[in-house]
């Protein structure tokens, strides 16, 4: 008969076996929650349709997380060694122009356009202002 300590580890094992596969499911249920909650919020409020867009009209992402803004005419970004597949010309010249990439709108759709950006900064080591996009209203 084996003794009681050998009873001890065995159980010692089988009860951190258990607790590790409880937390680790509990923690896939809390990110899927918060992966739920933060697609709702981030809801779709329109899209272009036909590459028509409307003065007025706001583009994009719903939520107002967004807490980058910027307001210039949408070119497209033509430069060798730059980011960002678009760039919104501002007044100042070139020191203020935001070179722009977007994950969630076709930016083509709005070139020429006055427009309002909302989206997240990154870092660059090429331009001044590179940002992601959420978000676009259509100025003019």
């Amino acid at each position: 008969m084996k003794d009681k300590k050998f009873y001890y580890q065995v159980g010692g094992v089988a009860l951190a076996v258990i607790l590790g596969v409880l937390s680790g499911w509990g923690l896939t249920q809390l990110r899927s929650q918060k992966t739920t909650s933060s697609k709702s919020k981030g809801a779709i409020v329109a899209q272009p349709s036909g590459g028509e867009v409307k003065i007025g009209q706001t583009y994009g992402q719903k939520d107002g997380a967004f807490k980058d803004t910027a307001v210039g005419v949408l070119a497209k970004n033509d430069e060798k060694n730059s980011e960002g597949t678009h760039k919104l010309l501002r007044d100042g010249g070139p020191s203020q122009t935001v070179y722009l990439t977007s994950s969630v709108l076709d930016l083509d759709q709005f070139l020429g356009h006055k427009i309002q950006v909302w989206g997240e900064t990154f870092s660059s080591r090429k331009v001044a202002w590179l940002m992601d996009v959420g978000r676009i209203k259509v100025l003019q």
